[in-house]
């Protein structure tokens, strides 16, 4: 199957150093993109990609809309699609008063075969075509979530969630058994279709030492595996969690000594570090994922992203909505918050950022630039549509556009899923199907 489609390209080369820097990204005012069997074959200018192109390519044009490549989601939790918009006064009452209670749900085939459907449905209707999931502790969870992947031929990141102490007994697993059906679901689903597996012990507050020692086993073992979990939330959490593990320099340091620091780590939140603790993750390699809709959500503090970026010794960052303590399913929401908090903290991130942080960033973060992330020959087709006239509010807006930048800055202010044309998924439109 051979595709064109036309429209405004944009993908990122790199990050970038300010509003003008214009060397950052590539742009074609009015582009082809030629896609076979999935992967993306030829990008350019419509006129010499065209040319390329069999005499009878079935062709879509999408002009005037912008087509990027496709968002990227580093942290958020499938299981708790139900917990999304839960009153609380905090993240431990929100987790111990709402969401232990609805992942214990998730010993059910059933119930996770439900929900992974409306999950995927989601991700594709807000332009998201890979994401990084924490399934629940049963491993029913970690089997419908890749299943429903596997059917929609989407590159997804997750993992069955280890945790054997500090919460409800549905919930708990056990050391080994934590170890085995982690095992279990890497056997089953990693490097199928386009699945991987991520090493996934929730945080250090609901695994004892002992299961700590069980997640470095199978980090030893399976090095090429991302490994997921939370960091340096909230205050309590920090003061809680170093209770448990005394011997321990801080937060950063527990998962040090189990091995659990290294490229392919990604904390979520890591929002309160010391600069040891910084400069530990920025040695090791490790990405701080900022959730900026669950960190206001939960008021959990402001993520330092930029101050961590500039830094001599810079932490690798990645962004996420971080369902259901966060509060959209949109990556243009997430950057508009992430915007704001930036604000707050008397920096700027500019429209140029968020989207690099919004696809080849997060790719970056993911080290998986070799297929998502970008608009590059050989990549697979993942990409999304975006219309800046997506409501009557933004098409009168747009009115008074003038650059590229401004219309970025647009969408990501204003747009939501109605912004979102079309998800494609290896080259397949994904989202009209929905509809």
């Amino acid at each position: 199957m051979i595709t064109l489609l036309r429209g405004r390209l944009l993908s990122f080369k790199r990050a970038p150093q300010s509003l003008s820097d214009t060397d950052s990204y590539s742009y074609e005012s009015d582009g082809g993109l030629l896609i076979e069997n999935g992967i993306i074959a030829a990008v350019g200018p419509y006129t010499e990609v065209k040319a390329k192109a069999p005499a009878d390519v079935a062709e879509v044009d999408h002009r005037p809309h912008l087509i990027l490549p496709g968002l990227i989601d580093m942290h958020l939790h499938f299981p708790q699609m139900q917990v999304i918009a839960s009153y609380a006064a905090n993240l431990l009452e929100w987790l111990n008063t709402y969401t232990f209670p609805e992942e214990c749900r998730f010993v059910e085939s059933a119930h996770a075969e439900r929900i992974a459907t409306h999950f995927y449905d989601e991700l594709i209707r807000h332009g998201t075509t890979t994401a990084v999931a924490y399934c629940s502790v049963h491993k029913t969870s970690a089997d419908a979530y890749f299943a429903e992947a596997m059917r929609r031929n989407m590159c997804m990141v997750g993992g069955k969630v280890m945790m054997d102490r500090n919460a409800p007994q549905g919930l708990l697993d056990t050391p080994q058994m934590g170890y085995d059906e982690t095992r279990q679901v890497i056997a089953d689903w990693h490097g199928k279709g386009r699945n991987h597996v991520a090493i996934t012990p929730r945080f250090a507050i609901t695994s004892t030492p002992e299961q700590m020692e069980a997640t470095a086993a199978l980090a030893r073992e399976f090095p090429d595996l991302h490994i997921q979990t939370h960091l340096s939330e909230n205050d309590d959490e920090i003061k809680f969690t170093c209770e448990l593990y005394p011997e321990a320099i801080d937060y950063t340091d527990i998962y040090a000594r189990y091995g659990l620091l290294g490229r392919k780590s990604l904390f979520g939140h890591a929002i309160h570090l010391s600069e040891r603790e910084a400069d530990a993750m920025s040695e090791a390699g490790a990405v701080a994922v900022h959730c900026p809709t669950s960190n206001l959500f939960l008021g959990s503090g402001l993520f330092p992203l930029k101050a961590l970026a500039r830094r001599e010794k810079p932490v690798r960052i990645g962004v996420a909505t971080d369902i259901g303590g966060g509060s959209s399913y949109s990556m243009l929401r997430t950057m508009d918050e992430a915007y704001k908090i930036q604000q707050l903290l008397g920096e700027r991130l500019n429209p140029l950022e968020s989207y690099y942080y919004m696809t080849l960033g997060n790719a970056e973060a993911l080290s998986l630039t070799d297929k998502i992330g970008t608009l590059d020959p050989g990549t697979d087709a993942d990409l999304v549509i975006l219309n800046a006239s997506a409501t009557p509010a933004m098409a009168l807006k747009m009115e008074v556009v003038k650059s590229l930048t401004e219309e970025l800055f647009l969408l990501q202010t204003m747009g939501d899923d109605r912004a979102i044309i079309e998800t494609y998924v290896a080259g397949k439109p994904m989202k009209s199907i929905l509809q």
